[in-house]
């Protein structure tokens, strides 16, 4: 089945090509680990590109847009469904209770037919945000979703798990072994998410660019993304 569901997002991205010459893109993919905050990087990555786009020599003025919640919402209008069994999905992005977490997931994560839907609609927002361009796009398999697109950039944050979980206590009011729990089960059901999409397990060859997210600052992971753009002619 899953082998399915990337292929149809492949056919669908090629009657795009096909059907509208387009060029797809430009667009930024970022994964990461638990604990790993892609939402300062993309920020801080969308106002700098949207100057460039200004500043370039075609002066188009074009707003990069980093989305993520975004993608849940336009499927659940694409569904006429309530955006909360959308969300419920996608349960390890929510900020849940640690027990709730861990009880709800298996060693495998079962989706049904309802999740099914939501899944392949996600995943053709997904892509139509990718095809359409200047977006940057946080998680939900967005590096597997654009694949093909020339002018793509498939990023991924990571960290030791010790420095993750003593992260995730500063912003929680979780103990070191809870919190420890709680990393663990959010990278495994992202991990099943996106295996689940791609048909496989994800490696670093999936990814342009990994980056030690405790070793470095975000405005030095910043200014590799876009050193990067720049030579690949992204930008």
């Amino acid at each position: 089945m899953e082998q399915n569901i990337l292929s149809n997002y492949s056919e669908v991205f090629r009657q795009q090509k096909l059907e509208g010459h387009i060029s797809p893109g430009p667009v930024i993919t970022i994964s990461r680990e638990c604990g790993c905050s892609a939402k300062r990087i993309a920020t801080k990555l969308s106002k700098i590109l949207t100057g460039y786009s200004y500043l370039s020599e075609t002066k188009t003025d074009v707003e990069w847009r980093w989305i993520s919640k975004e993608i849940l919402e336009e499927a659940s209008h694409e569904l006429e469904m309530d955006p909360n069994h959308v969300k419920n999905v996608f349960l390890s992005e929510k900020k849940v209770p640690l027990e709730e977490v861990t009880s709800a997931f298996s060693t495998e994560k079962v989706y049904d037919a309802d999740d099914q839907k939501v899944i392949e609609t996600v995943g053709t927002v997904i892509r139509s945000f990718a095809v359409a361009g200047h977006h940057i796009i946080v998680g939900r398999g967005g590096e597997i979703l654009s694949h093909g697109i020339t002018d793509r950039l498939a990023i991924r944050l990571e960290a030791p798990l010790d420095w993750r979980v003593n992260r995730i206590m500063q912003i929680s009011s979780l103990s070191h072994s809870d919190a420890r729990d709680y990393v663990i089960e959010i990278d495994r059901q992202r991990d099943l998410f996106v295996e689940h999409i791609a048909g496989r397990k994800v490696n670093n060859s999936d990814f342009d660019l990994i980056f030690n997210y405790s070793t470095m600052l975000d405005d030095h992971i910043v200014d590799a993304i876009v050193s990067v753009l720049k030579n690949r002619h992204i930008i």
